[in-house]
């Protein structure tokens, strides 16, 4: 059974006493000036907690890695990462492209377009890896709400989640089944993990880690943080339907790989980038 935490039971000042090693934080970002900023600054004010704050701008037409170096980030532009691998291919590739650049011991992950971004997000998703022992990988939960004709749905977001990750999970991997938003961007783990994992690219990312993951150090190093409520732009029905195929076709993927599925399927492919720790030199 995967444990779950609170924000509220990991304080700042808490984390700052247990902390022992590096920190970076990671922002994939695109064209996201409307709210990288103030994520930026709520990050920055935790101090000594965070080393390092990478901002991977995918060429944002709208300032976003402006604003982010203004207030105070360390900004990369994701096709000049890892180059020789050619054109980046999605928010899983960025990701991973990252890692040429991550100097933490400690790796948090968090998306760019959250609306009031509290800084709970990165002391709940670190305060596990810093002070419960045993634990390797912390994936964010939260509730999302929904509006739809001006009513708001208090938990109506996270409609791929609901409708394809979380049966799955339930009927293939019941170890993780009790992971409530397995699509989350929001993770915390080690470096060590990180270089010994595959990315796959664009939207396949988030379920693809989840089931590495679990195979590298075991559903028992996992655990969720409930950080609260998050807030984002929600995508038109018509874009749900690919993530959802791409899901599928993850998990399908892995299910092939373990020998519990012989059957070929329509699902979308997934282009994957090795582990970081293959490469042998720097990319």
């Amino acid at each position: 059974m995967i444990r779950s935490f609170a924000h509220a039971d990991f304080p700042l000042e808490l984390l700052l006493e247990r902390k022992n090693g590096s920190v970076t934080v990671v922002i994939p970002a695109r064209e996201a000036a409307d709210t990288i900023g103030p994520i930026v600054e709520r990050i920055v004010g935790l101090g000594g907690l965070v080393d390092q704050l990478l901002v991977v701008d995918a060429g944002s037409a709208d300032g976003t890695a402006e604003i982010a170096a203004r207030a105070g980030a360390e900004v990369a532009q994701e096709d000049e990462l890892a180059p020789r691998f050619g054109p980046v291919l999605g928010k899983g590739d960025a990701m991973w492209r990252a890692l040429a650049a991550i100097r933490g011991d400690l790796v948090v992950y968090v998306d760019a377009d959250t609306h009031g971004f509290p800084s709970h997000f990165v002391t709940g998703l670190l305060g596990p890896l810093l002070c419960e022992r045993g634990t390797r990988f912390v994936k964010g939960a939260y509730s999302r709400p929904f509006t739809a004709g001006g009513i708001e749905l208090p938990e109506g977001g996270g409609r791929v989640s609901r409708l394809t990750a979380r049966p799955l999970l339930a009927a293939f991997y019941p170890d993780l089944g009790a992971i409530s938003q397995p699509l989350a961007g929001e993770i915390a783990t080690t470096r060590a993990v990180l270089d010994q994992i595959p990315f796959a690219t664009g939207y396949a990312v988030e379920i693809a880690m989840l089931l590495d993951v679990r195979g590298l150090v075991g559903a028992g190093a996992m655990v969720q943080a409930q950080i609260g409520e998050r807030r984002n732009a929600h995508q038109p029905l018509a874009a749900l339907e690919p993530m959802a195929d791409t899901v599928l076709g993850v998990v399908c993927e892995r299910l092939r790989r373990e020998g519990r599925l012989t059957a070929k399927t329509a699902s979308t492919a997934t282009v994957e980038r090795p582990p970081w720790a293959s490469l042998g030199a720097p990319a």
